[in-house]
Formats: structure tokens, C-alpha cells, sequence
């Protein structure tokens, strides 16, 4: 659908790879290079358009296809740095029951040419349907902890920000954590307003350590503007994961969830191996809050544990190699979830798990212990 509604000459087919690779590095390690409205050059855009959008598209959908969005006919939603579209994409493409609910977009972003482009492909992509979705597209941008333009109309049951916060958080120095605390606090408060209380909001951030932390800051904020989180965490206790680590305390752990990338389409593949970034796994982290459900049915002694990392071998070498750990959080906070390869890898990344705490506590990280069997 991209190709089809962004066709690109035979003569620049070629140097995409390359631009691909130049927009990754004006991503990470050029970031103090890149202008303000650097997707507005069309290599660059040509370049976000056939990598990472479809590479954001397939990791979003993962995520949006099980969250309990409480969306009803004629809702507002507010998405801000909305990109070409990515959050509105995803979710017609992950979640059929929303397609014939009557929605508002309210799609903010500060390069119009990327948004004007997100508009093209979402209209492409729903000709064949019956779309009652409204899309508005709105030039604006996020600056420290405000909007640079005002939303009209009711406050949205929805508000997302989706990979726009680690543009902006690189701006603290590592040290200056209560800089950082307050940036997320002022955040909080900013996207609880444009929200009505009983609506949701929904942030999502690369899966980085640093995207874990301030992650986790956002949802201490969030819970101190009476917002309580409903995925990925168990409880609304403080964060077992704040800060992500301590001096002495081994390897960082911070809550992100990882999803293979088999299924996404071959020719993707080809391109990222072309621009030397290829994609074995997809890593995200996020929060979402809202109504918290009522239903906390669960078996006596259990607790419900979110799987929040890979699986790991545990011991020294010459342990008993059938043994391995996955780290989770519950309300009793940071868990190790111990048992053999094979049933751990089968749990998969996010998944939640009613387990038994053995009462014991892991020397090495402080996190309690619980057992999965096959």
C-alpha cells in the first residue's frame, strides 16, 4: 500500500537503504543534527514512510490488539506527534470490532507534509470499507510540557503519544533526575486535562532503559493526577522498577516487552538488512491508564505477575543448565520467575501469569521468587 500510494523512481530505489541508515543515525546518535522539521526533506521521508513506519505499525499492533481501549461511538481522540498516522493505522489494521464506531482523530504533529502523507495512506488503506472515522490534522507540536496550539472540543476518551517523549528526554542529563521527575509530573498534568476522567491515555516509548524510567515516572505522575494504571501493570502501588537501577545491583532492569519479528513481510526484512539494521525482535515499553476493573477474582496465595523481560539462563557456568528466570512485577513488587527453558520461553513477553511466591528473595537482584511449571 506504501509503494502504491508513494510510488518511488527506479533511479532512488537504489539509494534507499542509505537514506533509511541516515535517518536512523539522525534518530540516535545525530539527534543534535537533525532540524526541527527534518521529515519534511523527501529522501528522509521516503525513508521513515518504507521502514519505520511499517516497523512501528507491526510493533503497535502487537500491543493495541489485546488493550481494553474503552472507545464508544462518537469519542474524541487526541494523538499527539501523531506522525504519519501510525497510532490511527494500527489500530484499523488490529482492530476490526472499532472500524464501523463512529471516532474523531485529532492528529497533531509539527511537520504537516508527514501528517498530509499519513492522511493519504489512511485513506487508501480504508477505500474498500466503510470508515466512520474522522481524521483532522493539526500542525502543532509538544514543547517541554505544553501544546504549541489549542484542541477544540470536548476532552478526548483517548489520549496517545507514541514514541514523541524520547525526543525530548534526552535533553536531562542522566544526573539531573528531578529535572526529569518534573518534566513527566508537568506532562501528567497536561494530558490529564485534554482527557476526560473516566478516558483513557495511552504512551508508548521504545523498549530502552531510559525509555523504562521515565515510563515509570509518567505513571507516578498519572497516578498522582487520580489516573490509575490498568496495563501492563498488576497493581497501583509504587514502580519495583524506579529507579531502573541502583550502584552494586547488576545488570539494569526496566519494564519492556519484546515481540519476534517472524511474521512481519519479507520484503521489510530485505530492506532493513540492506540498511544494516536488521530486525530479529520488536521492543517497546508504555503505560495505560484509566477505570481500573473491578474483577480481582484470583485462586488463593496467587498473585498475578506481568512477564517484563526476556528469558534469561540463571547461575554460574556449570549450574544446572535446565534452569532459567524471566524478571515480572506484582503488587508485592519485582518477582523472578524461575522454572526450565522451555516453559519460560513459551510465556510470552507481556503476558500475565497467576503464580505462587515462594517466599524466598533472589540475592542478586532483591526480586521475590515464584515458580512456573512446564
Amino acid at each position: 500500500m506504501i509503494d502504491h500510494v508513494f510510488p518511488l523512481p527506479g533511479r532512488f530505489r537504489a539509494g534507499l537503504p542509505g537514506d533509511v541508515a541516515e535517518l536512523s543515525r539522525l534518530l540516535t546518535s545525530g539527534r543534535q543534527e537533525r532540524g526541527a522539521s527534518y521529515l519534511g526533506k523527501p529522501a528522509l521521508l521516503s525513508a521513515y514512510l518504507r521502514y519505520f513506519l511499517p516497523w512501528n505499525i507491526f510493533l503497535l499492533s502487537r500491543l493495541l490488539s489485546s488493550l481494553p481501549l474503552d472507545l464508544k461511538p462518537n469519542d474524541a481522540i487526541n494523538d499527539i506527534g501523531a506522525g504519519p498516522l501510525t497510532f490511527a493505522i494500527s489500530l484499523w489494521l488490529c482492530r476490526p470490532d472499532l472500524r464501523t464506531v463512529p471516532l474523531e482523530f485529532r492528529c497533531i504533529d509539527k511537520t504537516p507534509a508527514v501528517l498530509e502523507a499519513g492522511k493519504k495512506l489512511f485513506i487508501a488503506l480504508t477505500a474498500d470499507s466503510i470508515c466512520k472515522w474522522t481524521i483532522k490534522t493539526i500542525k502543532g507540536e509538544l514543547r517541554k510540557a505544553s501544546l504549541s496550539i489549542e484542541i477544540k472540543g470536548k476532552p478526548s476518551a483517548l489520549s496517545t503519544v507514541v514514541n514523541v517523549y524520547n525526543e525530548l528526554f534526552w535533553n536531562f542529563s542522566p544526573h539531573d533526575k528531578d529535572g526529569l521527575m518534573q518534566f513527566a509530573y508537568k506532562n501528567c498534568n497536561l494530558l490529564s486535562s485534554l482527557t476526560e476522567s473516566p478516558g483513557n491515555i495511552l504512551i508508548v516509548e521504545p523498549g530502552i532503559p531510559r525509555s523504562g524510567e521515565f515510563i515509570s515516572l509518567l505513571r507516578a505522575g498519572l497516578i498522582n493526577e487520580g489516573r490509575s494504571p490498568i496495563s501492563p501493570c498488576t497493581h497501583s502501588g509504587a514502580c519495583p522498577l524506579t529507579p531502573v537501577s541502583k550502584p552494586g545491583s547488576g545488570k539494569a532492569k526496566w519494564c519492556h516487552f519484546a515481540f519476534n519479528t517472524e511474521e512481519a513481510p519479507e520484503k521489510l526484512h530485505k530492506l532493513s538488512a540492506a540498511a544494516n539494521i536488521p530486525k530479529e525482535r520488536a521492543v517497546l515499553s508504555f503505560i495505560l491508564t484509566g477505570t481500573v476493573s473491578s474483577d480481582k477474582t484470583i485462586k488463593d496465595g496467587l498473585s498475578k505477575i506481568r512477564i517484563i523481560s526476556d528469558a534469561f539462563p540463571l547461575g554460574s557456568p556449570g549450574a544446572m543448565q535446565d534452569s532459567w528466570g524471566r524478571y515480572g512485577c506484582c503488587e508485592k513488587g519485582l518477582v523472578l520467575v524461575t522454572g526450565n527453558r522451555k516453559s519460560l520461553e513459551r510465556s510470552r513477553s507481556g503476558g500475565l501469569k497467576e503464580l505462587r511466591l515462594t517466599g524466598k528473595v533472589d540475592t542478586k537482584s532483591g526480586a521475590l521468587i515464584a515458580f512456573m511449571d512446564g
